[in-house]
């Protein structure tokens, strides 16, 4: 039976993540499809699905990273030839969910976008959907169809307790981390901090207060997404200012966005000189150096794990409970 089900399912890997697809379907035993994606002159996308998916359980793994409406276009697209192509069902695994930070309206004329590419996604023909540490949890309440956000504070705090840091502290960077940052101190038995941010706007913020002690400890600022960079800097200032330690960073999504015209790294260097002493992260987004003060946790293995739980019907929050000591 489990030969037959494994069998009866198919894996497909888009731009943004092959090499991890690759390693989920060695790790699963499951098929990886072969399928090639082409554009015309004008930039239009398209498929060429040289796997046949009539009655199969597939598994499309792709982040809607930068270059985000690329991306998310690639998927629609795949998922429309995935249905026009009569497979019993068609499993989004979605590490990093783009346009995430759009989940509310701030001001009144203004769209929520992540509602949005849930009934894109939805439409297009997609099953079930499943992500790692949406930036908002309600976010899951946009789709009718069901939706797995898996938490991945489990997987940073085995990176953290490899460290063997003595006199921790856990960092929430803004008031809306709280909550990752209490789940992830329990984990670590460790006492947390908030910086009392205010942004003005988007990718620009000023860090006010911080309340808590950190003085002599060593800090983790926790966030689930490193975009420029600038929280973070400005964390550590005010960290280092009320007489910090060592001060890591651990982040689910590390965009490390920059200008066209800046160094790859630019982000992440900048954060080391600000005076970070290791990033935490994971390769939910496929765009990060080879250099040691970047710590990587491949998701490849949570990946696979999820799969074969979908697939022979059996709980996938028991499994991360025990597991990774986390839930869902």
């Amino acid at each position: 039976m489990q030969n037959s089900k494994i069998n009866n399912s198919i894996i497909f890997g888009l731009s943004t993540l092959k090499k991890i697809a690759e390693e989920v379907s060695v790790k699963t035993k499951i098929k990886l499809g072969d399928s090639e994606i082409k554009h015309f002159k004008d930039g239009e996308i398209y498929f060429e699905l040289e796997t046949s998916v009539r009655n199969k359980r597939t598994f499309i793994i792709q982040s809607t990273s930068n270059p985000v409406n690329e991306n998310l276009m690639e998927l629609l697209i795949f998922i429309d030839t995935l249905r026009r192509s009569s497979a019993k069902e068609i499993n989004l695994i979605i590490p990093y969910y783009g346009y995430a930070r759009q989940d509310r309206k701030n001001n009144g004329r203004q769209p929520i976008t992540a509602a949005l590419v849930a009934r894109l996604l939805e439409e297009a023909g997609a099953s079930r959907v499943i992500c790692f540490d949406l930036h908002s949890p309600q976010i899951q309440g946009f789709f009718r169809i069901p939706v797995d956000d898996l938490r991945a504070y489990g997987l940073l705090a085995r990176e953290i307790k490899k460290e063997k840091i003595e006199n921790l502290i856990i960092i929430s960077p803004d008031h809306g981390g709280v909550s990752r940052a209490r789940s992830l101190a329990k984990i670590l038995d460790s006492e947390i901090a908030i910086i009392d941010k205010r942004r003005i706007k988007a990718n620009e913020a000023i860090v006010g207060n911080l309340i808590g002690n950190v003085k002599g400890k060593n800090c983790v600022i926790v966030d689930d997404i490193i975009d420029t960079g600038g929280t973070i800097i400005e964390g550590i200032k005010i960290l280092k200012k009320n007489g910090a330690n060592n001060i890591y960073v651990a982040a689910t999504h590390s965009l490390f966005s920059r200008s066209k015209d800046e160094d790859y790294d630019i982000v992440w260097k900048k954060i080391k000189e600000a005076g970070a002493k290791m990033i935490i992260t994971t390769n939910s987004i496929n765009n990060h150096s080879k250099d040691k003060f970047l710590k990587i946790i491949n998701l490849a293995t949570p990946i696979a794990d999820v799969i074969l739980k979908h697939i022979n019907d059996q709980s996938i929050i028991d499994h991360f409970i025990k597991k990774y000591n986390t839930v869902i």
